[in-house]
């Protein structure tokens, strides 16, 4: 494949002939304009058309059109980094369901059988000692099937409960504090689309308006009414104008890189976004701006419930110097046969093997060398710290109120005078055209107004992405979405 200019076609860079031929950087779906002009730069294709495909009608297929709420809800799908932290609340969430289950009683049911080597029956009828060899069994055959019903009532039981659940709201909140970054990131990446199709298009005119007033100079030579001079310099012009389409091509086939590795869980490029970088997005006042920071702020309350968790863990900790108490009670057989009833001469009479016992422990830790003393010293610091930290955050959420609306503030009031400024270069580009024509300005004043042209849009583009990722940036503090 190549270029009807042979002579530009050697300067093409190799990431943008990889452009053209995937086919990645046409957001709009546009198939590319015929080459008239040898001056022309040639227009990417949309879609990517497979190596096993001999066809280009064979990859027509219809491309995915995105909103940004849709970006958004794919993002929090396939994002490795939202996922884990989804995964780490699931996790926490189930130790404090276990932690639970630990204060509630329990039933297992034990079976055992025990042979014991017997100590003959002269043994046992001299000394009276049970007719095994083991003493602690009491017969040869020992069979055990019972029920056993286990409590413990342990204080220090109670107190990890109490710090898995404040452990649990800390993994909720960091879920919650992922979930808006990640709105901001998903911000920064879909906006950069829009804005990068905007660079092009500005880019192209550009470099059509090189081509045609290169053109122009040459004509106005040939009739005698300019210098040589003008027409070297509106070829200079031309080709800037060229390299300035090739990097805004670029630009825009990484920013769909980039924003196709974040929301799509297989690399897809077939898709467009919505044409919403300049739609109306009102900026919040300062005051509803600072009721939902405090409220509803998930680093707060991340913050907020790690001081409560350390509180447990002191608490947990102090509960080693405190007594245990368990209860057991067990219902079933424990006899030298295997059945509910056992049968005995003479006269065959029957007794029964089922019976209960119960069991009540009562544990008092003594000594054990100062570990309990040092588990509660341990416990105490990381509680200081948590307060610290808590301290910490809510000095930064002042600050981040403060510094986040000011950003979006001055970007909000900066985009309207972009724009006007970008109108009024397109503006002095036509007027300087004509009267260039007429003979009444110069070749300098061209390309001084293509050059103010090409920079003013650039400016407009960028100001309002950055206007879109600050209001992203405020829904980090609040959890309202501003963007449309």
């Amino acid at each position: 494949m190549g270029f009807s200019c042979p002579k530009f076609a050697n300067r093409v860079p190799t990431l943008v002939l990889f452009a053209i031929l995937s086919g990645a950087v046409n957001a709009r779906g546009q198939a590319p304009p015929a080459q008239q002009e040898p001056a022309q730069a040639p227009v990417p294709a949309t879609t990517v058309a497979p190596s096993n495909q001999s066809s280009p009608a064979q990859n027509s297929t219809v491309p995915l059109r995105l909103t940004f709420q849709a970006a958004v809800e794919l993002a929090r799908k396939n994002s490795t980094q939202f996922q884990a932290a989804v995964t780490n609340f699931g996790v926490v969430r189930e130790d404090r369901a276990q932690a639970r289950d630990a204060l509630l009683p329990s039933v297992n049911y034990d079976n055992s059988a025990i042979y014991t080597q017997s100590s003959g029956g002269l043994a046992a009828a001299v000394t009276g000692a049970p007719p095994v060899v083991f003493i602690a069994n009491n017969a040869v055959h020992e069979y055990s099937s019972q029920a056993n019903v286990h409590e413990a009532i342990d204080v220090a039981a109670l107190a990890n409960w109490r710090r898995s659940a404040a452990a649990a709201a800390v993994a909720r909140a960091q879920v919650e504090i992922a979930a808006r970054g990640l709105v901001v990131t998903v911000a920064q990446n879909y906006y950069k689309v829009g804005a990068a199709e905007r660079k092009l298009e500005t880019a192209r005119r550009g470099a059509e308006e090189g081509d045609r007033f290169f053109k122009l100079t040459q004509e106005l030579e040939g009739g005698g009414e300019v210098a040589h001079a003008d027409v070297i310099k509106a070829e200079l012009q031309m080709q800037e104008r060229r390299r300035q389409l090739q990097e805004a091509q670029l630009g825009l086939l990484n920013a769909r890189l980039d924003l196709a590795v974040l929301i799509f869980p297989n690399f897809n490029q077939n898709f467009e976004i919505a044409d919403d970088l300049h739609a109306p997005a009102p900026l919040p006042t300062i005051e509803d701006i600072q009721q939902r920071g405090t409220h509803d702020n998930p680093d707060l309350k991340a913050a907020l419930e790690a001081v409560q968790q350390a509180r447990f863990d002191v608490f947990s900790a102090r509960a080693g110097y405190l007594p245990a108490l368990t209860f057991d009670y067990f219902y079933g057989i424990d006899a030298p046969n295997f059945g509910v009833n056992t049968v005995a001469n003479p006269g065959n009479q029957k007794f029964s093997n089922l019976g209960s016992s119960a069991v009540v422990t009562l544990n008092i830790p003594i000594w054990n060398w100062g570990s309990t003393q040092s588990k509660v010293r341990q416990a105490e610091l990381k509680r200081d710290q948590a307060k610290r930290e808590l301290s910490l955050a809510q000095r930064k959420l002042v600050a981040e109120i403060q510094s986040l609306y000011a950003e979006a503030s001055t970007a909000s009031s900066e985009l309207e005078g972009l724009r006007r400024s970008a109108e009024l270069a397109e503006e002095s580009l036509r007027l300087v055209t004509l009267r260039y024509k007429n003979g009444e300005s110069t070749v300098l004043e061209v390309v001084d107004a293509q050059t103010t042209f090409a920079t003013a849009n650039s400016g407009y583009q960028d100001g309002a992405l950055r206007y879109r990722v600050a209001l992203a940036s405020l829904q980090t503090l609040t959890g309202v979405s501003t963007n449309p």
